[in-house]
This record gives structure tokens, sequence and C-alpha cells, in this order.
């Protein structure tokens, strides 16, 4: 027997998986005919039966139809038509991802949908644009801070920012960061690599797609993760993972914008009475101008009552972006 017939049972597993769905059904010299065009291979009707058998018995959800010709098809695949387009429309809808990567990526998820449905998940690649990517080294230096992670050694990394011509430019004339990464999180449609800084000496997060080239991963042991650090409390506590000081801040917020509180802090965010029009609520969060611009967002009907500092931090920036528009 040679070595293509040895893979026979796999070649009609194949051949099944590629020109059969739910709806559509091959016969047994149509199985025949694929496997002498497509492999070279010579067999006879009792052989392909008996594979295919073998195939239902190992648990693989091939359905016969009884006919003047049996017809076998898959009858149900991985993922499903729905789970697929949710799949897809993340992956062309990523910005972290570039356009021909997320082209590649949702046509190898279309293909999963078997011969048929393929076809109408490929035209819908294009659902939203976006601007995206050009990191084309991504999806390896994710691979690579992952494989850190479950190392527990740390990576070094250059980092890039863009100048007013649109130029990359290494950040610190090429500084060399050391980082113990603990988390990637996937977060405001980038990614970024949540763990600590050897410059800073502290917790912080870089995004995965500023990094220059894929990371060394060095013989060093992460800096152990900090007994009192919640990744959970840590992400709600930032805003777009910019790396500011943490404050206790108490607003408050008219009644209607309660869904938009709990998107941004989450369920377990204390609320508390004010008025019959408001509530009040105490966070412990990063201050910087995004979390002043996502006050200001609400046009009023989020206040910011306490502390003092940040009180005036924020109208400082509103009396600034006045100033701007009357020169």
């Amino acid at each position: 027997m040679d070595s293509k017939n040895k893979l026979r049972q796999v070649f009609v597993l194949k051949i099944l998986y590629e020109h059969t769905d739910e709806n559509h059904c091959i016969t047994i010299a149509q199985i025949l005919q694929f496997l002498k065009d497509e492999y070279g291979i010579e067999s006879y009707r009792k052989t392909i039966k008996e594979d295919i058998d073998l195939l239902m018995t190992a648990g693989f959800d091939i359905e016969f139809i009884k006919s003047s010709q049996n017809l076998y098809h898959i009858v149900s695949r991985e993922f499903d038509i729905a789970e697929l387009k949710v799949l897809i429309d993340a992956v062309v809808s990523s910005k972290f991802i570039s356009k021909t990567k997320s082209q590649q990526l949702a046509e190898k998820l279309s293909k999963l949908a078997g011969p048929y449905m393929s076809k109408e998940l490929v035209r819908n690649i294009d659902v939203e644009r976006r601007v995206k990517g050009d990191n084309k080294q991504l999806l390896l230096i994710i691979d690579t801070i992952n494989t850190a992670i479950n190392q527990k050694r740390k990576i070094a990394f250059k980092y890039f920012t863009y100048n007013v011509r649109k130029e990359k430019k290494e950040k610190h004339n090429g500084y060399i960061y050391k980082f113990s990464p603990y988390k990637l999180v996937w977060n405001g449609d980038y990614y970024y690599v949540v763990g600590f800084s050897d410059k800073y000496n502290d917790i912080g997060s870089f995004r995965v797609d500023r990094i220059t080239k894929n990371p060394e991963i060095l013989d060093e042991e992460t800096v152990p993760v900090p007994e009192n650090f919640d990744i959970n409390k840590y992400l709600n506590t930032m805003f777009r993972m910019y790396n500011s000081e943490c404050k206790e801040v108490e607003l408050i917020c008219d009644n209607d914008v309660i869904d938009s509180i709990i998107d941004r802090f989450g369920e377990d965010v204390q609320i508390y009475a004010n008025d019959m029009e408001s509530f009040r609520i105490i966070v412990n969060t990063a201050v910087n101008h995004i979390f002043f611009s996502w006050v200001f967002g609400f046009g009023g009907k989020v206040k910011i009552k306490a502390p003092s500092k940040v009180k005036e931090d924020y109208a400082n920036m509103v009396r600034q972006a006045v100033n701007c528009l009357e020169q």
C-alpha cells in the first residue's frame, strides 16, 4: 500500500469538509472521482463506504441519506455561520490589525463555514470603514509577549511615536525598555501589555502596535505581581490605558447617564442617592486629559464634585479650550 493510500481516510474526510455542508451532499461515486483527480488515489465503493463508517464511529458528524445513490455530508462544523460572522466582524473592525492581515484572517475564517457559505461570508468582510494599524509584525509581537508571560520572563523592546510629519520616531532616542509582562489586554480598539516597568519602577502599560519590532525575551525572571494588584480594578481605573496617577474622584451624574457609568466603571460601582434627578459615585480613576474629555462629553450631565484639585485642573482645561477658540 503506497503512502497516499495510507492516508485515504484523511482525504475522504477532507473531501467531505471541502465539498459538503448541511444542505449539500455528495455520492460515493463523486468521492471516488475527487480521490482520483485531487490525490491520485484509485479505490472502490465498498472501501469508501467502510472509510466513512469508520469516520462516523470515530465521532465525526457525517450523515448518511439513503437514496438511489447513497448521499453523505458533514452535518455540523466547529463554528456555525452566526459565530463566524461575529468573529469576522471583530477581526475586520479591529483597529490594531492591519487591513491586509484582516482580509487574510477573514478569508481563513470564512473557509470554516464550508464550500458554499464561505463565499457569502467573504463578500461581507468590509463591514466597517476604520483607521487600521500598519504594524505588520503585530501578531508575531503578541505571540512573543504571550510566550514571555507563560515563561515568566522579562521582555526588552523599543517603542515609537509619530512626529508632525507622520514619521515614526523611537521614543527617548531608542531607549530599550525592560518590562515584566503580566497580561495582554484588548482595550479601546487596541492591544496593550500590562506589567511592571523597570524604567518607571511601577505598574504600567504599552500599546503593542507601537512596539518597533518583535521583543526580545530575556533570561531575567519577571518582577513578581504585587500582592495587592488587581488587573480588573486597574483596567477600570484606566482611561484608554494612559498611565496616570489614580485618585479617588466624586462625581454627580444625571440619572439618564447610568448606562454610560456602568459601561465605564462596571456593575460593581457603588451608587449613592443625590436628589430625584441625579446620583453620586466615588471612583478610583486615572486623572488625565482623557478622563476630563470623557466628563466634558456628557455636556454637564456628569460633574466633578471632589477633590478640589481635580475640579481646578478640569476647569483650567476647559478655560484653555475656550481661549483657543477666542484666539
